[in-house]
Protein backbone atom coordinates (compact mmCIF):
# COMPACT_ATOMS: atom_id res chain seq x y z
CA UNK A 1 0.00 0.00 0.00
CA UNK A 2 1.28 3.46 -0.94
CA UNK A 3 0.89 5.51 2.24
CA UNK A 4 2.23 8.65 0.58
CA UNK A 5 -0.47 8.47 -2.10
CA UNK A 6 -3.13 7.71 0.48
CA UNK A 7 -2.15 10.65 2.69
CA UNK A 8 -2.07 12.96 -0.33
CA UNK A 9 -5.59 11.91 -1.32
CA UNK A 10 -6.88 12.92 2.12
CA UNK A 11 -4.70 16.03 2.39
CA UNK A 12 -5.92 17.48 -0.89
CA UNK A 13 -9.61 16.67 -0.52
CA UNK A 14 -12.14 19.27 0.51
CA UNK A 15 -15.11 16.91 0.60
CA UNK A 16 -14.46 13.88 2.82
CA UNK A 17 -17.26 11.84 4.36
CA UNK A 18 -16.71 9.28 7.11
CA UNK A 19 -18.92 6.24 7.65
CA UNK A 20 -18.16 4.28 10.81
CA UNK A 21 -19.32 1.41 12.96
CA UNK A 22 -18.56 -0.20 16.30
CA UNK A 23 -14.87 -0.70 15.50
CA UNK A 24 -14.41 3.06 15.71
CA UNK A 25 -15.07 2.94 19.46
CA UNK A 26 -13.37 -0.30 20.52
CA UNK A 27 -10.21 1.63 21.40
CA UNK A 28 -12.36 3.58 23.86
CA UNK A 29 -13.18 0.35 25.69
CA UNK A 30 -16.59 -0.20 24.07
CA UNK A 31 -16.87 -3.73 22.65
CA UNK A 32 -18.01 -4.31 19.11
CA UNK A 33 -20.72 -6.79 18.15
CA UNK A 34 -19.38 -9.66 16.09
CA UNK A 35 -15.76 -10.24 17.14
CA UNK A 36 -14.71 -12.96 19.58
CA UNK A 37 -15.19 -10.59 22.51
CA UNK A 38 -18.14 -8.76 21.02
CA UNK A 39 -21.59 -8.11 22.40
CA UNK A 40 -23.24 -10.92 20.45
CA UNK A 41 -21.07 -13.47 22.30
CA UNK A 42 -22.64 -12.24 25.54
CA UNK A 43 -25.13 -14.29 27.52
CA UNK A 44 -25.82 -17.98 27.82
CA UNK A 45 -27.25 -20.45 25.35
CA UNK A 46 -30.39 -21.01 27.42
CA UNK A 47 -31.51 -17.38 27.68
CA UNK A 48 -32.57 -14.92 25.00
CA UNK A 49 -29.85 -13.77 22.61
CA UNK A 50 -28.60 -10.15 22.68
CA UNK A 51 -30.39 -9.62 19.35
CA UNK A 52 -33.66 -10.72 20.90
CA UNK A 53 -33.18 -8.61 24.02
CA UNK A 54 -32.44 -5.56 21.89
CA UNK A 55 -35.67 -5.92 19.91
CA UNK A 56 -38.76 -3.76 20.10
CA UNK A 57 -40.90 -6.76 21.02
CA UNK A 58 -38.67 -7.68 23.97
CA UNK A 59 -38.56 -4.05 25.12
CA UNK A 60 -42.35 -3.97 25.22
CA UNK A 61 -42.85 -7.36 26.89
CA UNK A 62 -39.79 -7.56 29.20
CA UNK A 63 -38.98 -3.92 29.83
CA UNK A 64 -37.09 -4.41 33.10
CA UNK A 65 -34.99 -7.24 31.66
CA UNK A 66 -34.29 -5.10 28.61
CA UNK A 67 -33.03 -2.28 30.81
CA UNK A 68 -30.93 -4.62 32.94
CA UNK A 69 -29.11 -5.75 29.80
CA UNK A 70 -29.04 -2.30 28.22
CA UNK A 71 -27.47 -0.59 31.23
CA UNK A 72 -24.83 -3.31 31.55
CA UNK A 73 -23.87 -3.84 27.92
CA UNK A 74 -24.87 -0.76 25.91
CA UNK A 75 -23.98 2.18 28.13
CA UNK A 76 -20.37 3.16 28.84
CA UNK A 77 -20.61 6.51 30.64
CA UNK A 78 -16.88 6.64 31.43
CA UNK A 79 -15.71 6.02 27.86
CA UNK A 80 -13.60 8.75 26.29
CA UNK A 81 -12.98 9.56 22.64
CA UNK A 82 -9.96 7.88 21.09
CA UNK A 83 -7.54 9.00 18.40
CA UNK A 84 -10.01 8.08 15.65
CA UNK A 85 -12.65 10.45 17.00
CA UNK A 86 -10.14 13.27 17.49
CA UNK A 87 -8.65 12.80 14.01
CA UNK A 88 -12.09 13.17 12.42
CA UNK A 89 -12.81 16.28 14.50
CA UNK A 90 -9.55 17.81 13.24
CA UNK A 91 -10.44 17.07 9.63
CA UNK A 92 -13.83 18.72 10.13
CA UNK A 93 -12.28 21.76 11.84
CA UNK A 94 -10.01 22.20 8.80
CA UNK A 95 -13.08 22.22 6.54
CA UNK A 96 -12.21 18.93 4.82
CA UNK A 97 -14.63 16.52 6.48
CA UNK A 98 -18.25 17.34 5.69
CA UNK A 99 -20.07 14.68 7.74
CA UNK A 100 -19.57 11.82 10.17
CA UNK A 101 -22.16 9.11 9.55
CA UNK A 102 -22.12 6.62 12.40
CA UNK A 103 -23.88 3.44 13.41
CA UNK A 104 -22.68 4.00 16.99
CA UNK A 105 -24.88 5.29 19.80
CA UNK A 106 -22.17 6.36 22.25
CA UNK A 107 -21.88 10.07 21.43
CA UNK A 108 -18.06 9.98 21.36
CA UNK A 109 -17.79 11.81 18.04
CA UNK A 110 -19.51 14.85 19.53
CA UNK A 111 -17.46 14.61 22.71
CA UNK A 112 -14.30 14.76 20.57
CA UNK A 113 -15.54 17.94 18.88
CA UNK A 114 -17.28 16.76 15.70
CA UNK A 115 -20.30 18.90 14.92
CA UNK A 116 -22.04 17.37 11.90
CA UNK A 117 -22.73 13.84 13.11
CA UNK A 118 -25.52 11.73 11.63
CA UNK A 119 -26.40 9.03 14.19
CA UNK A 120 -28.19 6.39 12.14
CA UNK A 121 -29.03 4.22 15.16
CA UNK A 122 -29.71 7.00 17.66
CA UNK A 123 -27.94 7.85 20.89
CA UNK A 124 -27.88 6.66 24.51
CA UNK A 125 -27.77 10.34 25.47
CA UNK A 126 -31.34 10.94 24.28
CA UNK A 127 -34.30 9.31 26.01
CA UNK A 128 -37.98 10.13 25.63
CA UNK A 129 -41.22 9.35 27.39
CA UNK A 130 -43.32 7.14 25.13
CA UNK A 131 -46.46 8.88 26.36
CA UNK A 132 -45.74 12.62 26.46
CA UNK A 133 -42.34 12.75 24.66
CA UNK A 134 -40.60 14.50 27.56
CA UNK A 135 -36.81 14.35 27.25
CA UNK A 136 -34.55 12.62 29.77
CA UNK A 137 -30.73 12.59 29.73
CA UNK A 138 -28.54 9.53 30.10
CA UNK A 139 -28.00 10.35 33.77
CA UNK A 140 -31.66 9.61 34.48
CA UNK A 141 -31.38 6.13 32.94
CA UNK A 142 -28.34 5.42 35.09
CA UNK A 143 -29.94 6.86 38.21
CA UNK A 144 -32.92 4.52 37.91
CA UNK A 145 -30.78 1.35 37.82
CA UNK A 146 -32.75 -1.76 38.72
CA UNK A 147 -36.01 -0.12 37.69
CA UNK A 148 -37.93 0.72 34.56
CA UNK A 149 -37.38 4.48 34.11
CA UNK A 150 -40.70 6.29 34.24
CA UNK A 151 -41.68 9.80 33.28
CA UNK A 152 -43.42 12.19 35.68
CA UNK A 153 -46.56 11.55 33.63
CA UNK A 154 -46.28 7.81 34.31
CA UNK A 155 -45.15 6.82 30.84
CA UNK A 156 -42.18 4.55 30.17
CA UNK A 157 -38.98 6.28 29.09
CA UNK A 158 -37.37 4.69 26.03
CA UNK A 159 -33.83 5.27 24.76
CA UNK A 160 -33.70 7.06 21.43
CA UNK A 161 -31.90 4.10 19.85
CA UNK A 162 -33.10 1.99 16.95
CA UNK A 163 -33.96 -1.50 18.18
CA UNK A 164 -34.39 -4.62 16.07
CA UNK A 165 -37.86 -4.56 14.46
CA UNK A 166 -37.71 -0.75 14.25
CA UNK A 167 -37.01 1.30 11.14
CA UNK A 168 -34.26 3.83 10.74
CA UNK A 169 -35.25 7.45 10.23
CA UNK A 170 -35.86 7.76 6.49
CA UNK A 171 -34.99 11.47 6.39
CA UNK A 172 -31.68 10.77 8.13
CA UNK A 173 -30.93 7.97 5.66
CA UNK A 174 -31.66 10.31 2.76
CA UNK A 175 -29.35 12.96 4.24
CA UNK A 176 -26.58 10.41 4.73
CA UNK A 177 -27.00 9.13 1.18
CA UNK A 178 -26.73 12.68 -0.17
CA UNK A 179 -23.46 13.32 1.68
CA UNK A 180 -22.01 10.03 0.44
CA UNK A 181 -23.17 10.62 -3.13
CA UNK A 182 -21.45 14.02 -3.22
CA UNK A 183 -18.24 12.96 -1.45
CA UNK A 184 -14.85 13.16 -3.10
CA UNK A 185 -13.27 10.79 -0.55
CA UNK A 186 -15.28 8.24 1.44
CA UNK A 187 -13.62 6.70 4.50
CA UNK A 188 -15.39 3.63 5.87
CA UNK A 189 -14.08 2.24 9.14
CA UNK A 190 -14.80 -0.21 11.91
CA UNK A 191 -17.84 -1.82 10.36
CA UNK A 192 -18.57 -5.28 8.96
CA UNK A 193 -20.92 -3.69 6.41
CA UNK A 194 -23.49 -6.41 7.03
CA UNK A 195 -26.21 -4.45 8.89
CA UNK A 196 -28.86 -3.13 6.52
CA UNK A 197 -30.04 -0.65 5.51
CA UNK A 198 -27.08 1.33 6.87
CA UNK A 199 -24.44 -0.72 5.03
CA UNK A 200 -26.26 -0.19 1.75
CA UNK A 201 -25.49 3.53 1.93
CA UNK A 202 -21.96 2.84 0.72
CA UNK A 203 -23.30 1.99 -2.72
CA UNK A 204 -24.37 5.62 -3.19
CA UNK A 205 -20.72 6.64 -3.42
CA UNK A 206 -19.87 7.66 -6.97
CA UNK A 207 -16.18 8.47 -6.60
CA UNK A 208 -13.02 6.42 -6.93
CA UNK A 209 -11.42 7.15 -3.55
CA UNK A 210 -13.04 4.70 -1.16
CA UNK A 211 -10.81 3.94 1.83
CA UNK A 212 -11.96 0.94 3.87
CA UNK A 213 -10.42 0.33 7.31
CA UNK A 214 -11.48 -2.83 9.13
CA UNK A 215 -9.65 -5.63 10.89
CA UNK A 216 -11.65 -8.31 9.07
CA UNK A 217 -12.79 -8.52 5.43
CA UNK A 218 -16.13 -7.00 4.43
CA UNK A 219 -18.52 -7.79 1.56
CA UNK A 220 -17.57 -4.51 -0.14
CA UNK A 221 -13.77 -4.75 -0.02
CA UNK A 222 -13.71 -5.19 -3.79
CA UNK A 223 -15.12 -1.68 -4.24
CA UNK A 224 -12.39 0.04 -2.22
CA UNK A 225 -9.31 1.70 -3.65
CA UNK A 226 -7.59 0.97 -0.35
CA UNK A 227 -8.39 -1.74 2.18
CA UNK A 228 -6.49 -1.46 5.46
CA UNK A 229 -6.56 -4.14 8.15
CA UNK A 230 -5.34 -2.12 11.12
CA UNK A 231 -6.38 -0.05 14.11
CA UNK A 232 -8.93 2.58 13.08
CA UNK A 233 -7.41 5.09 15.50
CA UNK A 234 -3.87 4.58 14.23
CA UNK A 235 -4.83 4.88 10.57
CA UNK A 236 -7.05 7.95 10.97
CA UNK A 237 -4.46 9.69 13.14
CA UNK A 238 -1.91 9.29 10.36
CA UNK A 239 -4.33 10.38 7.65
CA UNK A 240 -5.27 13.53 9.59
CA UNK A 241 -1.68 14.68 10.07
CA UNK A 242 -0.97 18.01 8.43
Amino acid sequence: MNWTELKNIVRHSGNIVFFGGAGTSTESGIPDFRSAGGLYRTGNAEGPSPEEILSRRYFETHTKEFYDFYRTHMIYPDAKPNSAHYALARLEARGQLKAVITQNIDGLHQLAGSRNVLELHGSVHRNFCMKCRAFYPLEYILRTAGQVPLCECGGIVKPDVVLYQENLDSDLLDEAAAYIRQADVLIVAGTSLTVQPAAGLIRFYQGEKLILINKSPTPLDRLARYTISDSVGSVLRQLAEE
